[in-house]
C-alpha cells in the first residue's frame, strides 16, 4: 500500500465496515433527530447565553445565533451528503479518509476529539452550576470549594469577602457535582445504546417543553428597554480584545457555536442507525432547523427579561426568571436545565467514543483500548471509561469559559474542512450513488468554509494559541504512532 500521508481508504472498505458492524442497529430517524436535539439544546440555551450576552454581544446575541446557525447550515448540508454515501461511525473523520486522504482525516478526527471532549466538559461544568442552583432552591448549600474549580472558587470567595460575607479559607477546590455526573453518564453509556437513547428521548421531551415554556412565559415579562442599544457600543479591554460592537457579536457567535454540534453528533451514530443512508441526513437537517429557531427566540426573550450585563454566567435562564419574581418558573427551568444538560453530555460522550472506534478500526489509534467492544453490552466500553475519566477530571478543575472556547475552535475547523472535502469528492467521484445531494454545492461548500473560518478567527487570541498547541500535538501523534500503525500501511 502507499506510504503517502494522502493515501485514501478504499470506498469498498467502508462497505466491509458496514457489513462487519458489531453495534446494535436500533435507531430510527426520529430517535436520531432526538439525539441531535439532545446534543444541541442545553449548553447553548441554558449556559453560554449568559457568557456570550454578558461579555460580548449584549442583546445582539440573537444575531450571533443567526450567524452561527447560517454557518452550521452550510456544514450540515455537506455532512448530510457524506452521511448518505458513507454510513459508518466516525463522522467527518471517516468521510475525509475516503476522499481527501489519511493525514487530512486524522487532523479532522483530532479536532473532533477536542470538540466532543471539551464540549462534554463544558456541559458538565454547566450542569454543576444548575445543580447547585437546584439545591439552593431547597435550602441546601454546598461549600464553594466543592462546587467550583480552583480558579472560579478563588474568584467567588474574593467577591463574597469584598461584599462583607464570611468565607472559610480553603486550600483546594474541586467541582464534585461535575465529576460525579460524568461518571453517572459513563455508566449509562457502557450499559448500551438502546438504554442511552431511551434516557435521552425522555429528557429531550422534558427540556423542549421547558424551552417552549421559557419562550411563551418569558415573552410576557420582556421589557423592550433592555434591548436598547441592541448592539452595545464597542469596548476594548486591557488585552486589546473588543467587547460588543460588531466584532463582539462575531466573537459571541464563535463562543456559542459549540452548542450547535448536535447535528454532527448524529452522523457518529451511523453504526447504530436502522437505515443510515436516509435517516441520518434527515436527522441532521431536522435537528439543526428546530434548534436554531428555538435558540433565536430564547435569546431574544432572555435579553428582554433582564439587562444583558446582569445575566448570571453559569445559570442565566434560571436567574432571569428569579429576577422577574417567578419562583415556580425558576423551579421548572432549573430542573429541566439540570436534566437537559445531562442528555447533552450523554450524546457528546457517546459521539466521542464512536469517533475513537472509527479511528481504532483504521489502526490510527490502539485497537485494544479504543476498539474493544463489550461482549454483552456491545458498546466500546474501554473507550467510554477512558473518556469518562478525562472529562470528569478536567470538568472538576477547569473554568467553563476556557473549555467552551477550545471546543468551538475544534468544531469550526472540522466543519470548514468537511465542506471542502464533500466538494472534492463531487469532483473526483462524480458517479458515486448519493441518496442525498447538497443543493448548490459549489456555493454551499465555499460559504461553509468561509463562514466557519471567519468565526474561528473571531475567537480570542489565547484560544487560538491553545488550539495551535493542540494541533501541533496531533501532528506529532500522527507521525509518531498513527502513520505506521495504519491499516493502509499493512500489506493487502
Amino acid at each position: 500500500m502507499s506510504n503517502s500521508i494522502w493515501r485514501k481508504k478504499p470506498l469498498e472498505a467502508y462497505a466491509a465496515d458496514v457489513k462487519n458492524n458489531q453495534l446494535k442497529r436500533v435507531l430510527g430517524k426520529w430517535a436520531l433527530t432526538s439525539l441531535g436535539i439532545g446534543a444541541v439544546i442545553g449548553g447553548g440555551i441554558f449556559t453560554l447565553t449568559g457568557i456570550a450576552a454578558h461579555d460580548w454581544a449584549g442583546p445582539a446575541l440573537a444575531l450571533s445565533f443567526v450567524m452561527a446557525g447560517v454557518a452550521c447550515t452550510f456544514a450540515a448540508l455537506c455532512y448530510a451528503e457524506f452521511a448518505s454515501i458513507l454510513p459508518v461511525e466516525g463522522s467527518a473523520y471517516a468521510y475525509s479518509y475516503g476522499t481527501v486522504g489519511e493525514f487530512f482525516a486524522w487532523f479532522i478526527g483530532w479536532n473532533l476529539i477536542l470538540e466532543y471532549m471539551m464540549g462534554a466538559t463544558t456541559v458538565a461544568v454547566a450542569w454543576s452550576g444548575y445543580f447547585e442552583k437546584l439545591l439552593h432552591l431547597f435550602n441546601i448549600n454546598l461549600p464553594i470549594y466543592l462546587t467550583n474549580d480552583p480558579i472560579t472558587a478563588a474568584e467567588k470567595a474574593e467577591k463574597l469577602r469584598a461584599a462583607g460575607e464570611v468565607v472559610p479559607d480553603f486550600a483546594f477546590a474541586f467541582n464534585l457535582p461535575a465529576f460525579l455526573i460524568v461518571w453517572g453518564v459513563t455508566w449509562v453509556l457502557v450499559k448500551g445504546i438502546k438504554e442511552a437513547a431511551s434516557t435521552n428521548n425522555l429528557i429531550v421531551i422534558m427540556k423542549v417543553a421547558a424551552v417552549i415554556f421559557v419562550i411563551v412565559v418569558g415573552a410576557f415579562y420582556v421589557d423592550t428597554a433592555n434591548w436598547h442599544p441592541f448592539i452595545p457600543e464597542a469596548v476594548i479591554d486591557d488585552s486589546g480584545a473588543q467587547h460588543y460592537g460588531f466584532n463582539g457579536v462575531v466573537t459571541a457567535a464563535s463562543i456559542i457555536f459549540f452548542a450547535y454540534i448536535g447535528f454532527d453528533a448524529v452522523s457518529t451514530q451511523a453504526g447504530e442507525a436502522i437505515n443510515p443512508t436516509k435517516d441520518i441526513p434527515f436527522a441532521i437537517i431536522a435537528s439543526l432547523l428546530i434548534c436554531t429557531l428555538l435558540y433565536i427566540l430564547v435569546s431574544l426573550v432572555l435579553t428582554g427579561m433582564v439587562k444583558y450585563d446582569t445575566l448570571d454566567l453559569k445559570a442565566p435562564v434560571a436567574s432571569a426568571f428569579e429576577g422577574a419574581g417567578l419562583p415556580i418558573a425558576m423551579y421548572i427551568v432549573t430542573i429541566a436545565a439540570t436534566a437537559g444538560l445531562t442528555s447533552v453530555m450523554l450524546v457528546m460522550m457517546l459521539s466521542q467514543t464512536r469517533i475513537f472506534l472509527g479511528m481504532a478500526k483504521d489502526g490510527l489509534l490502539p485497537k485494544g483500548l479504543f476498539g474493544a467492544i463489550h461482549p454483552k453490552f456491545k458498546t466500546p466500553w474501554k473507550s467510554t471509561i477512558f473518556v469518562g475519566g478525562i472529562v470528569s477530571v478536567v470538568s472538576a478543575l477547569t473554568p467553563i469559559d476556557k473549555v467552551s472556547e477550545m471546543c468551538s475552535s475544534g468544531t469550526l475547523l472540522a466543519f470548514a474542512m468537511i465542506c471542502g472535502a464533500v466538494w472534492l469528492l463531487r469532483v473526483r467521484e462524480p458517479n458515486i450513488e448519493r441518496p442525498f445531494r447538497a443543493p448548490w454545492l459549489p456555493f454551499v461548500a465555499t460559504a461553509g468554509i468561509l463562514c466557519n473560518l471567519y468565526l474561528m478567527w473571531g475567537l480570542r487570541t489565547e484560544t487560538k494559541l491553545s488550539f495551535l498547541i493542540w494541533g501541533t500535538l496531533g501532528i506529532i501523534v500522527y507521525f509518531a504512532y498513527s502513520r505506521k500503525h495504519s491499516n493502509l500501511n499493512q500489506k493487502n
